[in-house]
């Protein structure tokens, strides 16, 4: 049975794959060539740096300029790799916001295809998103969820610097990044300190900047005598009242650079 996301463009099927389709065989060609470049793209890397080869794997793949990879927790998406400064930048655009095609690419558990940011639905869609990514160079940004709609667990998010959709077969091949990348995540080693709130302990080699923005949470519930969320509430508004991401502002906080008052 065909699965469309509401944001598929006119035409794209976005379906589930059979066998055929997604075992890269000769009657998936695109499938075949998509395989032999993730296999070319990890060859010798470690766990922890399959994610990042994903990420470069999915840009020369695709008709893109940037790729990352996030993972959903609880208040803010772990990212964890990115192709690019500007590609880490967009991921931390959508992260401080909140909002943003891959919040609601997790939302949904479908590919989210944001074809235009600089005007129409896509725009209206995440004004605020859309006005800081077109001010970045990205016009359009795909975002694919990794495992299936009942469990995703993150998104890979692509960057494009011109308005555009992906055709059925670029699609195609994007889930099938998506499908390695979340096998590759969840084959990544465990560690032996107790499992965290979101059950992502194995993360913590990857996601030190995830790291950071809680120990500033921490440090802002502290100050201000609020919860965690209202903590992450304020951290998140301070960036965008001043522009900036919210990892930006937990390294000064962590810094006592800056202090959040009850004020």
């Amino acid at each position: 049975m065909a699965v469309r996301s509401r944001d598929d463009p006119p035409g794209a099927s976005g379906g589930d794959q059979g066998p055929g389709r997604s075992g890269g065989g000769p009657s998936d060609p695109d499938g075949a060539r998509a395989a032999d470049v993730i296999a070319r793209g990890v060859r010798g890397a470690q766990p922890g740096e399959v994610p990042g080869r994903l990420c470069e794997v999915a840009v020369e793949l695709l008709p893109v300029i940037g790729a990352s990879v996030s993972l959903r927790s609880e208040g803010m998406p772990v990212q964890l790799s990115a192709s690019s400064a500007q590609a880490a930048h967009l991921s931390q655009i959508q992260a401080t916001l909140g909002d943003g095609p891959c919040q609601s690419a997790v939302e949904d558990g479908a590919p989210v295809l944001a074809c235009d940011l600089t005007t129409g639905r896509d725009a209206g869609r995440w004004p605020v998103f859309a006005q800081q990514a077109t001010e970045a160079g990205v016009r359009a940004v795909y975002a694919v969820p990794l495992g299936t709609g009942a469990a995703c667990v993150g998104t890979l998010d692509l960057y494009r610097d011109r308005p555009g959709a992906l055709t059925d077969r670029q699609l195609h091949v994007a889930r099938i990044v998506a499908g390695v990348m979340t096998v590759a995540l969840m084959a990544l080693p465990h560690g032996d300190e107790p499992e965290t709130q979101d059950g992502a302990v194995w993360l913590s080699g990857l996601a030190s900047d995830h790291d950071e923005i809680y120990q500033a949470v921490g440090m802002i519930m502290a100050q201000l005598g609020v919860g965690a969320d209202d903590a992450l509430a304020r951290l998140r508004a301070d960036a965008f009242a001043h522009g900036r991401t919210a990892l930006d502002v937990a390294r000064d906080v962590i810094a006592h650079r800056t202090r959040f008052d009850r004020s």
